[in-house]
């Protein structure tokens, strides 16, 4: 059965209960958790809708609902705006206006840098989140916390250390390197973060400029953003340039990197596998 015959009744039960007909619908890429199709609208507008089980990601398009309109609150970066969402039987769905897209601006770099800047000087009285959401397909942590190391070590690292020994994968006495992390950590206040920007959450709008997807959102350490943009790549250096020219970053951060780099790592451990153990032993090794 084709992707468009299994969602076809879900798709058009949300236009009927959000007030819209679907004219047509056609797939878009997505991921390995969601379904994701553009829909033309009886007077053409065009939506996007995000589906994936809600047994077994329940609550994520509401979370990601609550952390998208935290991004637009900021209006200092583009961000999808987001419409509904709500559940068809056994299926979640999340639908978006969507983003026209053009070539990338010459300032686009620049720009993206000086955005970045500016979402992250967003800031709040405590690290965390109103609610708890999603990195990729796992859990992700947002209790409230007073400092950027208590923050990172029990609602970040901890977590996915216990889910990966759980798994049995063996990363050894992990004492000393949390003890360490207490004290390289940046003492900054909480900066709104994306939390899980790589290069294929965000894209091109139809001014040529950056807006930001599929977002994991809390108010953190800044520096997990640039950090996680430093890892697998696909961001200009240039962005980096005009981001530390609008909001200097503290020193000693290119030595940080590899540490916020350990939480996306041990999530792609968690997720895909052995392939990203030895990576992680690395930097635990490296701050131990």
């Amino acid at each position: 059965m084709s992707a468009e015959s299994r969602f076809s009744e879900t798709i058009n039960q949300a236009g009927e209960e959000n007030g819209f007909s679907v004219k047509k619908f056609q797939p878009l890429t997505g991921g390995d958790i969601n379904d994701v199709f553009l829909i033309e609208t009886g007077t053409s507008e065009k939506l996007v809708i995000k589906i994936n089980d809600s047994n077994k990601y329940p609550g994520m398009f509401k979370t990601e609902k609550a952390g998208l309109d935290e991004l637009r609150k900021a209006e200092v970066i583009d961000v999808p705006e987001n419409l509904y969402t709500g559940e068809v039987q056994d299926q979640s769905y999340l639908i978006l206006r969507y983003i026209e897209s053009a070539d990338k601006t010459p300032e686009f770099w620049e720009v993206f840098g000086e955005q970045m800047a500016a979402l992250h000087k967003t800031t709040s009285e405590k690290f965390g989140f109103e609610t708890d959401n999603y990195i990729g397909s796992l859990p992700q942590y947002n209790k409230r916390c007073v400092s950027a190391s208590e923050f990172y070590i029990s609602q970040r690292l901890e977590p996915q250390l216990k889910m990966a020994q759980n798994t049995g994968y063996d990363l050894g006495n992990t004492a000393t390197f949390l003890k360490n992390v207490s004290e390289l950590v940046a003492d900054e206040p909480p900066a709104l973060i994306h939390g899980d920007l790589w290069g294929g959450n965000y894209i091109v709008n139809a001014e040529g400029f950056p807006c930001l997807i599929d977002p994991a959102v809390a108010y953190g350490p800044r520096e997990m953003d640039l950090s996680m943009m430093k890892l697998f790549g696909g961001f200009d250096a240039e962005l980096f340039k005009s981001y530390n020219s609008h909001f200097p970053l503290e020193s000693g951060f290119e030595e940080r990197v590899p540490l916020w780099q350990l939480y996306y790592l041990l999530v792609h451990l968690n997720i895909f596998g052995l392939g990203y153990k030895k990576s992680v032993e690395s930097i635990i090794r490296r701050y131990s």
